[in-house]
């Protein structure tokens, strides 16, 4: 039996394990994020091509060019690494900023949490 799951409970989702990260819901690339996770859960063949179709796609209904949701995105994911709990990040990632770890480049931030929202609301 499959339980069909809502965007929006997708959303409510994704932005409750964003805050958990850190990520500041004041941030222009917090919108832009949200939405690239919701998509990546929904394809995630979209994981595999950011930059040629997730940012497109959502640079086009934000009325922004790829160049300025590729940043806003970068400077989020920047924020929650530097400002956010690292248990959380050590439980998703495997590692976090206190172990002296690089930060997840976009694509990984995006394709690790829309996995764990596949996983965990068995989204199909």
């Amino acid at each position: 039996m499959t339980i069909e799951v809502t965007e929006t409970q997708i959303e409510r989702y994704v932005s409750a394990m964003m805050l958990e990260l850190g990520v500041p819901a004041h941030l222009r690339g917090y919108y832009y994020l949200r939405e690239a996770i919701v998509l990546a859960a929904r394809d995630m063949e979209l994981v595999g091509s950011v930059t040629k179709l997730l940012y497109p796609g959502i640079a086009k209904r934000a009325h922004t060019n790829i160049q300025r949701v590729e940043r806003a995105i970068r400077n989020a994911i920047e924020v929650s690494w530097e400002r956010g709990n690292p248990a959380v990040f050590e439980e998703l990632f495997g590692y976090s900023s206190a172990s002296g770890a690089p930060r997840p480049t976009n694509s990984e931030y995006i394709a690790r949490i829309a996995d764990r929202v596949r996983l965990d609301l068995s989204v199909s």
